[in-house]
């Protein structure tokens, strides 16, 4: 017979490490005896780069990674939480993420990241130099009853355009990208070094794809490997903005080939935002990375052909465009589009009409707009408000790093048929 009692049923308690990096050791010991007061269970503070003066330590000797934290100190600190599963717990912790958060900020520090996984495990890895509160039963307790993220507001019509009945072969696109290559470039293996090697017969076809998704994340991940934007990104603009316009690329492919541009255009302001806490507390000013900086130019300077094409082009790769416009358009470029919003499929009160807003916002430059549109699409998508929750960043930069998502995930179904 099952066993149908509470503890059979009850999930392992989970558990939440954080860590703050504080400039000064009071402000560590301050900070940590708030998290123990609040019922974490175990706490250590450790001078930044602890173990590079620990000769017993791999670490040992070796040069900083963050030497500008030089003379700073950093908390360690495990939050256990017990009675509900992972997915349950989600609007609780993200709201524990933005007040420890606020708590670092308070003490002229930052949140630096958290690690998360059944607690008996993070217990039993904690590394306990510097040690200063344990309680070997503490828990923080979740509110009763949990809060619940609240639901969307229904979606708005279908896109029209991008889907067809039947998947694209993926060595249809294969076939259609490298003839843009070669038209480029004379042959694939002349195109920019970030995808030549991608487009090369032998791996092109000696191992054919399953599905064009397949296909089109490699060739996302080779123009920027990991998010990072380098000369080679740079140089690959051109061939994607080719793709992004060239009638023989199926339509879907194009507009997953502008969500890459849009990425792309964002990758700046979502480290600025990522950034801003331990920018400010170190009293520094923000400097988008040369690769970063030259990559948003480029696909700025491939805008005006795009745009041309938006009068050919289906609703979804409008609204796409249109993002991309008023994440990198140069000055004075993509403002027109403001009064083509109302061409978008986006009736009053859907989310769409929400990232609408939003772009028309980042188009006119208008602040107010943006702080608008940003509280109406916390308001449904309460995961915005980690990103919302610093005074640090800008809101042009919260809306420019969140765009991508809110334009993908809506086009998503369509292109992804």
């Amino acid at each position: 017979m099952a066993r149908t009692d509470s503890t059979a049923a009850s999930p392992p308690a989970w558990g939440v490490q954080h860590t703050l990096c504080l400039p000064a050791e009071d402000a560590a010991r301050q900070a940590a005896a708030e998290l123990a007061a609040g019922g974490h269970r175990l706490v250590a503070i450790r001078a930044h780069d602890h173990f590079r003066s620990d000769p017993s330590s791999f670490w040992y000797g070796k040069p900083s990674l963050d030497p500008e934290l030089a003379g700073w100190w950093q908390v360690f600190s495990l939050a256990v939480h017990s009675g509900h599963d992972r997915r349950a717990l989600e609007p609780f912790l993200r709201h524990e993420h933005i007040r420890i958060a606020g708590l670092a900020r308070s003490r002229g520090g930052f949140h630096q990241g958290c690690a998360e996984g059944h607690a008996a495990t993070l217990q039993q890895v904690f590394t306990r130099d510097g040690l200063v509160h344990e309680h070997a039963t503490a828990e923080v307790a979740p509110p009763v009853p949990l809060p619940v993220d609240p639901a969307p507001p229904a979606l708005g019509p279908r896109w029209t355009g991008p889907a067809s009945a039947e998947p694209h072969r993926p060595e249809d696109v294969v076939r259609a990208v490298v003839a843009v290559a070669e038209r480029m470039y004379g042959s694939a293996e002349d195109a920019p070094d970030a995808v030549g090697w991608l487009l090369g017969e032998d791996f092109a076809f000696g191992e054919p794809y399953e599905t064009t998704g397949a296909f089109l994340g490699d060739l996302a991940d080779a123009v920027a490997h990991q998010g990072d934007c380098t000369d080679d990104t740079v140089d690959a603009v051109p061939f994607l903005a080719e793709l992004a316009s060239d009638g023989a690329i199926p339509p879907a492919v194009r507009v997953i080939v502008l969500g890459d541009l849009l990425q792309l255009a964002s990758t700046g302001a979502s480290l600025a935002v990522f950034t801003a806490d331990r920018v400010a507390a170190l009293g520094d000013v923000w400097q988008e990375p040369a690769g970063v900086q030259m990559t948003r130019r480029a696909i700025g300077r491939a805008l005006p052909r795009l745009l041309a094409r938006w009068d050919e082009e289906g609703d979804a790769a409008r609204f796409a465009l249109a993002a991309l416009a008023a994440t990198a358009a140069p000055e004075g470029v993509g403002t027109h589009l403001v009064r083509r919003l109302t061409d978008l499929p986006a009736p009053a009160g859907s989310p769409r009409a929400d990232t609408v807003a939003l772009i028309a916002a980042l188009l006119d430059d208008d602040e107010r707009g943006l702080g608008t549109a940003l509280h109406r699409l916390t308001s449904w998508r309460p995961a915005l408000a980690e990103q919302t929750a610093t005074p640090h960043a800008a809101a042009r930069q919260v809306a420019v790093a969140v765009l991508p998502a809110l334009v993908m995930e809506d086009v998503g179904p369509a292109v992804h048929p």
